[in-house]
């Protein structure tokens, strides 16, 4: 990138109390640095230090995702470009040493050599919204998994009486069941069991609301914001959620689908030498993402007709179950981020029951002709699921049928 004199770019290294700044000209000279509270004074501080040493235009940020967060969503909002820029690396370290102020001549000096260009997340919209759901979901899961085996360990070494009664239940049946023990005195090991029990049952049964309390606001916020993903094949709440946290609420700034298969780890790297031409398996990105791909190919190679041919195709040509996941997992990326970057329209569910309802057909007709149950249909027209392959068919139907 051509910069013209005047030109200058700020590198930030974030801290939890400080930040430390540092401003480059436009051939990597450096100008100034300065430590700012990590506060909203000490943002529009550290702006305006800034701009006093020329005409800024980018300024490239550690940490945009955790102590640089509210730093970068300030800088975005007085029209800074900011540039999203890694920790350098150990062997820089090494030879270097390590200091705030040279973490902030690095980040500028990566951003003025086009090393980083990454833009980060704006963190300002319904998907940060939804980010932080999903963080308590994820504590509640691990918490009531916990529970669950503590239930588990404690009937193991409970009186035989008790385990005779509990060990063949399920683990929400002893919940319910323990949860309702009536208990004496403490001192008595049998009956301080089963006061130990029935805590850590209520618990696993308040823990087990909250994860449904989440589940539907999870996916009510999916539907809200990227109904057309939800209806994607194989894209469960869970898995819409995940990929919309990934993308941001500026899925524009992953710039082709490449870009997000990278992200996700679903890309092949080259691994080529001389007369070898191979590429290797990606085993970074970001391992929630791929997770998310991996559990979309795995419905469409149990249900999809077109995703079994492909399966069964390659593996006549002799590709490894392995080989042919991430194959899918590329593919699959290539249509997520046509679903995340562009505006699709969707058959809405409330149309759909309006049109049946207008041609004096009934839920049975429907379910009938489309080959599936009546409950399906009618969360459907509820918009309690989503399912894209589903209300094209129905739409289609009624169509013919009107």
């Amino acid at each position: 990138m051509h910069r013209e004199p005047g030109e200058i770019v700020g590198g930030v290294d974030t801290h939890l109390d400080v930040h430390v700044a540092a401003v480059v000209d436009h051939i990597g000279q450096i100008l100034a640095t300065r430590s700012f509270p990590a506060t909203p004074a000490g943002y529009r501080q550290l702006l305006a230090w800034m701009r006093r040493h020329g005409d800024l235009r980018q300024v490239g940020v550690e940490g945009t995702g955790a102590y640089g967060a509210g730093l970068t969503r300030h800088l975005v909002g007085e029209g800074v470009e900011v540039v999203e820029v890694n920790r350098p690396d150990r062997q820089r370290r090494r030879r270097r040493g390590k200091s705030d102020t040279t973490d902030a001549e690095a980040a500028a000096r990566a951003v003025l050599s086009v090393d980083a260009t990454v833009i980060p997340k704006t963190g300002d919209g319904q998907v940060e919204g939804l980010r932080a759901l999903r963080i308590a979901r994820r504590s509640a899961l691990k918490a009531r998994t916990q529970t669950a085996l503590q239930i588990r360990d404690l009937i193991l070494t409970a009186p035989d009486h008790l385990r005779t009664q509990l060990q063949p239940l399920e683990t929400s049946e002893r919940a319910e069941r323990c949860a309702r023990f009536r208990c004496g005195d403490p001192t008595d090991p049998v009956q301080a069991t089963k006061r130990a029990l029935r805590i850590l049952s209520r618990r696993y049964q308040q823990l087990t609301s909250e994860i449904t309390e989440l589940d539907d606001l999870i996916a009510a916020l999916c539907a809200q914001i990227n109904p057309a993903l939800l209806g994607a094949k194989g894209v469960g709440p869970e898995v819409a959620a995940t990929l919309l946290v990934i993308a941001g609420d500026n899925p524009e700034r992953l710039h082709s689908d490449a870009a997000l298969a990278a992200l996700c780890g679903a890309s092949p790297i080259e691994a080529s030498s001389g007369r070898t031409i191979r590429h290797r398996l990606n085993r970074g990105g970001n391992r929630e993402g791929n997770n998310a791909l991996w559990r979309i190919v795995l419905v469409r190679m149990a249900t999809c007709p077109r995703t079994k041919d492909y399966v069964a195709r390659r593996t006549a040509e002799g590709r490894t179950k392995k080989e042919i996941i991430r194959c899918l997992q590329r593919y699959v990326a290539r249509e997520i981020h046509s679903l995340l970057v562009n505006d699709h329209t969707i058959i809405t569910g409330t149309d759909l029951r309006h049109r049946r309802q207008h041609t004096h057909l009934t839920l049975a007709d429907a379910a009938t002709a489309l080959n599936t149950c009546q409950n399906a249909i009618s969360r459907l027209e509820r918009g309690l699921s989503h399912n894209t392959d589903l209300a094209t068919r129905y739409h289609h139907w009624l169509q013919q049928t009107a």
